[in-house]
């Protein structure tokens, strides 16, 4: 975002960090977490993909693309939860200063490579304006972001959300760490999750059902992006329950063996996975529709992103439990797709742009379109894999005080 059994290199876990903490102490790749994180930037890709170079067995697909972000965010709670429980576990303390560098070296060098590129380069920017870039550059982007004003390299309101929350959780770990139980954790997590629905249906019903109401449908979606869908406060559902998860993992196996085997979360998680989707159905707003059902469209907004978080965490579960059988028959592709993933993050929407600017739009149509895109992203991937994610890497790993 393995986990279970992780080098000393592994790294904190995010779109960034996801495809390159899966490494074993074998030096094999788990495929569960490969298959997860490749689904995940592949969906966010394809939200991003001009409908008319999406596959038609793909377009219903693409409406609910934007999950893959759920999906990463499940991952790194869970990447870098255990990451911290295990170092807690081992060390009764928390190190700030090398957990904090060793994300700068892991999160910072591509990052501002692109974004110094989207800001000295104009023609790359997948839309004339963007946000000011103090914004992005203190990852607060997501604050406030209204897309109105500005939408070049949105994709970075992700980055935002997660790089918040880690400069919080390792200090609730070293606090809460031998304080609270089991029951109090998962007290707290309910807490937590209430307390977002209690805030999303607030300001749906302050804001985004009044515009809608008085038919202003395209300020209603404006205003659900900038005050429900983009704030770091209304989406912390998947990175609490990748964390949820594992602490459970981590300090009840035995427990989790016994209650959480696969026959009881690929149904339940399939369960809870459905439940989101029939919720997000009629998405409101974010569907670019002028009529729509409004406690639908509110079910979704208000509800719909736990529901989401919960059956990604028990699948994903599943997942760490069934590796055994997974890496019998590993998903092609998915292992370099993984490894790209935060540079395909970064760059696919200025590639996409790219694409239509030298080759014509009109002559990316259809399915020979999909594979340029495609084929195009993970040239542009590659390269910002190879020449900054990689070398600044190997960097941080010689510098034995990280």
């Amino acid at each position: 975002m393995t986990i279970l059994a992780t080098t000393n290199n592994a790294h904190t876990g995010n779109f960034s960090s996801l495809s390159h903490t899966n490494v074993v102490a074998t030096g094999t790749r788990m495929v569960g977490p490969d298959i997860l994180r490749s689904l995940a930037i592949l969906l966010v890709m394809l939200v991003h993909l001009p409908l008319n170079a999406t596959p038609s067995l793909l377009v219903t697909v693409r409406e609910y693309g934007w999950l893959g972000v759920d999906i990463f965010f499940v991952l790194s709670g869970y990447l870098i939860g255990t990451q911290l429980f295990r170092e807690m576990t081992r060390t009764g303390a928390v190190d700030f200063k090398s957990f904090y560098l060793r994300r700068a070296f892991r999160i910072f060098p591509a990052f501002f490579v692109v974004l110094g590129l989207y800001a000295l380069v104009p023609v790359l920017r997948d839309n004339p304006t963007m946000q000011p870039l103090w914004k992005f550059a203190t990852f607060t982007v997501n604050l406030g972001f209204d897309p109105r004003e500005g939408n070049a390299f949105s994709q970075a309101w992700t980055l935002a959300v997660e790089e918040q929350f880690y400069l919080v959780l390792p200090l609730l770990v070293l606090l809460l760490y031998k304080r609270i139980g089991t029951g109090w954790l998962l007290a707290l997590a309910g807490l937590l999750t209430v307390t977002g629905i209690v805030l999303r249906y607030t300001i749906w019903d302050a804001q985004v059902g009044i515009l809608i109401a008085e038919g202003q449908f395209r300020p209603a979606f404006a205003t659900y992006l900038r005050d429900v869908y983009y704030p770091t406060y209304t989406r912390l559902d998947g990175l609490l329950f990748g964390v949820v998860l594992a602490a459970a993992r981590f300090f009840k196996p035995a427990l989790c063996r016994r209650y959480l085997p696969p026959t009881v979360t690929i149904p339940s998680g399939l369960i809870f996975v459905i439940a989101a989707l029939l919720c997000f159905v009629d998405r409101g707003p974010l569907a670019g529709q002028g009529i729509f059902p409004v406690f639908q469209a509110q079910l979704g907004a208000v509800a719909g992103f736990p529901l989401i978080s919960i059956g990604i965490a028990l699948l994903f579960c599943a997942m760490l439990d069934l590796e055994h059988v997974l890496s019998r028959w590993p998903v092609p592709g998915a292992a370099l797709i993984a490894t790209l993933s935060y540079s395909l993050y970064l760059t696919h929407k200025s590639a996409f742009h790219v694409m239509r600017q030298v080759v014509g739009e009109e002559n990316l149509q259809g399915g020979v379109g999909f594979l340029a895109y495609l084929a195009a992203s993970i040239a542009v991937a590659a390269v910002l894999w190879l020449c900054v994610e990689q070398p600044f890497l190997r960097l941080r790993d010689r510098l034995r005080w990280l």
